[in-house]
């Protein structure tokens, strides 16, 4: 029976299975109903009836779907290019993201001209995940107002200051409406007053491509800041004096009642294994894993456009043309969850909570996405032992599984 012929109403009980909650995996039922998990309680007792229809799920894991809120594109779609149909290629990535267990993501705008941006940021919009692609968050906007002696691959010639503090930011993006995320420099002039503004307007501000010392860092987090761009990459390295924003993760004058969240890139590429092993020890209720995939994910070795740049790909590397310098990666969401997992030792569950828990708790909506709580949106992944995703799940609709073929196995 495919989903598609099920009424909303239908309780749906998935057995054998193993569920991730409340920071374990064991063994339990999940009830879903109109798109949301239920209390079987509350079923049990108020409504005193059995499930409509009840799923064998074969002993698989069921976690929460993926969340990637720094991704540049995939599958021949880069978010900063103005060129062609915008909307569809977000929704190409959406649908393909699918496969790789992700149900929300974040599209990602790297430094750009300001006709760029106006251009793009209209015209990408959140939108709830379905069987159509991943649901989308809001944009990610990773620069202008970053440092240019650490751009990483973003281009020099577009990298903006902030002396006009937040004006400045309406000034290069336009409409800010569909922003959910910033990647700033805390060490410029007026960023306090950005990061202040940012945070009222309920938008994330994350520290990045920054020569920021730890005391930059601190403060930025004291007015709102609670994300770092990918730890390790495109900042100033970890010293005994001066730790930078490395030493975020440990600092003592951060607020007790606030963690400080951080990005990393666990694709075998951008972060040493000893690098994802001392961040898991010092702060494992931080990591969120991101991809930072650009347009190349999903395709062959050549060289591709990022942003206002060429990349070539050569094995598993992105690198900017004629260059040694990383320009984002090409791995999937699922591949960095079984990458930390193995290289952290950290053991399937905080990998798992890396990829979903964490940064719904970073965007602050852990209400409805990033949980198997009751009440919260039935968007969930089949996964093995091998944490390889077997199926996808948005709203309780099954959208992808290897086949191809939308269906339960009935008890």
């Amino acid at each position: 029976m495919s989903q598609s012929s099920l009424s909303a109403a239908i309780l749906l009980q998935f057995k054998n299975c193993r569920i991730l909650r409340n920071h374990k995996i064991y063994w339990d039922d999940l009830w879903v109903r109109d798109g949301k998990i239920v209390d079987p309680e509350k079923i049990f007792f108020d409504e005193r009836k059995p499930a409509d229809i009840q799923i064998d799920c074969q002993g698989n894991i069921i976690a929460p779907g993926f969340i990637d809120v720094q991704i540049n594109g995939a599958f021949g779609v880069d978010f900063s290019d103005i060129d062609g149909d915008i909307p569809a290629g977000v929704n190409l990535v959406a649908k393909g993201l699918l496969e790789a267990g992700v149900t929300s993501f974040c599209p990602t705008v790297v430094t750009s001209p300001s006709e760029v941006y106006r251009t793009i940021l209209p015209k990408i919009k959140k939108c709830p995940g379905s069987a159509k692609g991943a649901g989308v968050l809001g944009i990610h906007v990773e620069g202008p107002f970053i440092s240019k002696e650490k751009k990483g691959a973003h281009p020099e010639q577009y990298i903006r200051t902030l002396e006009n503090g937040f004006q400045d930011l309406e000034d290069v993006y336009g409409n800010i409406d569909n922003i959910t995320m910033i990647t700033l420099a805390p060490e410029q002039e007026q960023a306090h007053e950005v990061i202040r503004e940012c945070v009222a307007r309920r938008i994330t501000v994350s520290l990045g491509h920054s020569t920021a010392n730890l005391v930059q860092g601190e403060e930025a987090v004291c007015q709102g800041a609670s994300f770092i761009t990918h730890l390790f990459n495109a900042m100033l390295p970890f010293h005994h004096r001066d730790p930078h924003l490395v030493g975020l993760l440990a600092s003592e004058h951060v607020p007790h009642d606030k963690t400080i969240f951080y990005g990393l890139i666990s694709d075998g590429i951008h972060t040493h294994p000893a690098a994802l092993r001392i961040a898991y020890r010092v702060h494992p209720d931080g990591i969120v894993l991101v991809t930072d995939a650009m347009r190349a994910m999903g395709l062959p070795e050549g060289i591709y456009n990022f942003g206002q740049q060429k990349v070539e790909i050569c094995g598993k590397r992105a690198l900017l043309k004629d260059t040694e310098t990383l320009a984002g990666s090409i791995a999937r969401m699922d591949t960095c969850v079984r990458h930390f997992a193995k290289s952290a030792r950290c053991g399937p569950v905080l990998a798992l909570e890396a990829a979903s828990l964490h940064p719904a708790q970073l965007l602050g909506i852990t209400k409805s996405k990033g949980t198997l709580d009751y009440g919260s949106d039935a968007d969930f992944i089949f996964l093995n032992d091998n944490l390889e995703v077997k199926a996808t799940y948005i709203a309780g609709e099954c959208v992808w599984t290897p086949d191809g073929v939308q269906k339960y196995d009935l008890l």
